[in-house]
């Protein structure tokens, strides 16, 4: 069961996801709060695995909420929900510890899917969200033909996996265009994040851009 915490300001937004969320056999609406300061309070004290975080809030807004829950050494994953498709809130969000990010205006289907992705340890980026990150937000250096110093522990194929992950690829993609088995692509996936001392997929995405490792042209390849 994936216990969900619903971080919000408004109580119609917040009924309308715990009426959504109520319906999955899989998923357990476990606290709800409208303040910054008090989500982080209820993620200490009932450590859920998955926090639907809302940015604009009282008290902290969701973006310092997130870093405060990382900060902790806390598993729970975070997905920013936002009514603002702001490219600053990605990137930030990104950079403070968030699992994913979706619009308020997505359709409510997609709600439950993303729970399950980040709870799973996925990123979840729509393309357009990975086209801006790249594009306007991430400050890397110039491509160069040497290893970022920060991926020297990395294998050739770890970097060739973390390229594809950038790209915002499921295991099962990667293992198509590796021509590999998935689990195959679990275990690089693992070893990568545990050699950089990264959270999760999404932590490993920034920073292949960060890095230098990941060029944008090749972030829209896939979405066309």
């Amino acid at each position: 069961m994936i216990r969900v915490v619903i971080a919000d300001d408004q109580a119609l937004v917040r009924g309308g996801f715990h009426s959504i969320l109520a319906g999955q056999d899989d998923i357990e609406v476990v606290g709800e709060t409208a303040d910054g300061n008090e989500t982080v309070e209820l993620v200490e004290r009932l450590h859920p695995d998955v926090v639907l975080m809302d940015i604009r809030m009282p008290g902290i807004d969701g973006l310092e909420a997130t870093r405060r829950i990382v900060a902790r050494g806390s598993t729970t994953r975070v997905l920013v929900l936002t009514t603002f498709d702001v490219d600053d809130y990605v990137y930030e969000a990104m950079k403070a510890g968030a699992s994913g990010f979706l619009l308020k205006t997505a359709p409510p289907r997609q709600l439950a899917d993303a729970v399950r992705t980040v709870a799973a340890g996925d990123a979840l980026l729509a393309p357009s969200i990975t086209r801006r990150l790249v594009e306007q937000f991430v400050r890397r250096p110039p491509p160069g033909a040497t290893v970022p110093p920060a991926l020297d522990e990395l294998t050739e194929r770890e970097r060739d996996v973390l390229r594809l992950l950038a790209r915002a690829f499921s295991n099962a993609e990667i293992a198509a265009e590796l021509v590999v088995s998935e689990a195959t692509v679990k275990s690089h996936v693992n070893r990568i994040l545990t050699k950089l001392s990264l959270r999760d997929r999404a932590q490993a995405i920034v920073l292949a851009y960060e890095t230098g490792l990941v060029e944008p042209g090749s972030a829209l390849r896939r979405d066309g």
